[in-house]
This record gives C-alpha cells, structure tokens and sequence, in this order.
C-alpha cells in the first residue's frame, strides 16, 4: 500500500489505531465499499472482474481496482469512515430453537428486546424456518429456510408466537432504506450467493423497530415499561456483547437481575447470549438465563458456528 498514490491510500496510511479486523477493519472497509461500488452499477470495470464472471487475470484485475479507486475517491472516502456492519441471518436458527424450548416450558407468547440489533434482521426470526435431522421447524409459508449442520438432540416443538419486537443499535440501519440495504449486501462477498439470497429474504420480511441508542439505558427503558402481560421477554444479543463497554455489560447485568427479581412465572425474563467465551476457535456459547421471580437459572445450550453454518445442541428436549 505504501507505493500506491491517492487520498484513499494516504487516509489508510496515516489512519490510527489497529487496522485489523480485531480494531477497525480497515481493509474490510475499502472492500465493502468497492463491492457497494459494484452492486449499484458505479464500477462497471471493476464489477467485470466479479463473481459470477471468470476468475480475473491478476494485472487486468489490479488495473480495474487502481482505476475504480482513482475514479471514486469521494466514495470510498466515504466508506472508510464506518465499520463494517453485516446482519448474519444464519445466527438465527439458535433463536428458532430457543424460542420453541421458550414456549414448550412457559406456554406464552413472547416480546423480543435485541441489544446490538445492526438492521434488526434477526429479530424477525420466528418468520424463518428450521431444517434439522428432527424435521423441520418454522411456519410453512417462511421467508427463508436455514439448515446448518446440526448435531444433538432435538429440541422441542412448540411453535411461538412473537407479540412485541425492538432492538437496539449504535448505529442502526434501517433494511427499507436503499443506501443501508446496499450497505448491508456488500460486506456479503460476491462468491456467497446463498448468503446474500437469506438476506435479501429477510430485508423482504422486516417490520420490526430498531431504535439508536447505549444498550444500557435502551434495556433499562425498555424492562421497565414492561411487556405485555402474561409474556415472556426474551432479551439477546449475538456476538455483540464483546464491543460494548464495560460499563454499558455491566449496568445491563444490574438491570436484568434486578427485572428478574420482580419477574413472575405469568411474565418471565430470560436473556440469551450468543457469543464468545474462552474457546473462540469453537464458534460461540449458547448461553440462557431466565428468570420466573428470585434468582436467575442459567443453562449452557450448546455451541454454534459463528456464521451459523453448523449447531451443536446439547439440551434434550423437556
């Protein structure tokens, strides 16, 4: 990078901090923002070198980049100043068999508070359906269908039924927007088809709210208003929890007990957890805490792929 002329490369020269993906992810800024380029049609050039197009031949392919690179400097400026933000859809076949384990135990509908919701995709999970060695698990008429590679036992079926949904985010995005949808789909890379088609589905399918906001005061707001009476209110989030500040993990920690000690078996709290722990190699904990009125009870449910690609359930079914 260091012998490339231009405004966007000296601006990733001199930018501070760490660039790599466990800081600002500088390089998946300037690729997400080539492949916006594309996906809108303003890289003709460039989009030619793309998936479904042959494998481009290394020097054609660094000329396209430089010329693209020359002729939307304003653009991909632009691009840099925000991080990466992807809304992976595959994450909620954990939340389809939580939500089914959910209403086999309590019987109620429920209300969902997601922290960290991005564009809010997943909060529309009770409208995807489920394919597992079991069968499947979902309405009939879905959105999409997931099928990661499951292992474990069945989980139980009892289909529920979501009465209130809302999110919140730092920096939202709103699925309906063009700008956002497009911002969305580019950091889903041009060889993921498969990907892009679940999100497309599931930008077809939102309704739900995603506020902007500090997680902390969102929950506290949001708990204190209440759900609808004889509900459960399922609070999660999915690989999220790590970028908050430890002030904003733990005031929501005090705000959880504290509602789940005024929690009742007619409207119980849980809160589920999809994130890293001590094995990040092994994808991420399923993590589930609810509350019916006194001290929560916590249950490990197993382990899934970070992407959602595979499951690993270990709770029988009740």
């Amino acid at each position: 990078m260091s012998d490339h002329p231009g405004a966007v490369f000296n601006r990733m020269r001199g930018w501070e901090g760490d660039v790599s993906y466990a800081g600002h992810s500088l390089p998946l800024r300037l690729l997400g923002g080539l492949h916006a380029l594309v996906l809108s049609g303003r890289a003709p050039t460039l989009a030619a070198h793309y998936p479904p197009n042959p494998a481009p031949d290394g020097a054609d392919l660094a000329t396209a980049l430089a010329r693209t690179i020359e002729v939307q400097e304003d653009a991909l400026l632009d691009a840099l100043t925000s991080a990466p933000q992807t809304n992976e859809v595959r994450r909620a076949a954990v939340l389809i068999a939580v939500g089914h384990l959910l209403t086999a135990r309590h019987g109620l509908p429920i209300a969902l508070s997601e922290l960290g919701a991005s564009a809010g995709l997943n909060l529309m999970w009770d409208r995807f359906a489920l394919n597992t060695p079991f069968g499947t698990y979902g309405p009939e008429d879905a959105a999409l269908t997931l099928a990661p590679d499951w292992t474990g036992p069945c989980p139980p079926r009892a289909a529920p039924r979501v009465v209130d949904r809302r999110g919140v985010d730092l920096y939202p995005m709103d699925p309906r927007d063009p700008a956002d949808r497009l911002r969305l789909l580019s950091y889903l890379w041009a060889d993921q088809p498969d990907r892009i088609a679940r999100t497309e589905a599931a930008i077809a399918a939102f309704d739900a709210t995603v506020d902007r906001g500090d997680a902390a005061q969102w929950l506290a707001d949001r708990l204190a208003a209440g759900p609808a009476k004889a509900a459960l209110h399922l609070v999660y989030h999915t690989v999220a929890w790590q970028y908050f500040p430890e002030t904003t993990k733990a005031t929501c920690r005090t705000t959880l007990e504290t509602a789940g000690q005024k929690a009742t078996p007619e409207s119980p709290l849980a809160r589920l957890g999809i994130e890293v722990d001590d094995r990040p190699g092994d994808g991420a904990a399923i993590t589930l805490t609810t509350w019916t009125g006194g001290a929560g009870v916590t249950e490990e449910l197993g382990r899934v792929d970070f992407h959602g690609r595979w499951l690993r359930w270990q709770l029988d079914a009740d």
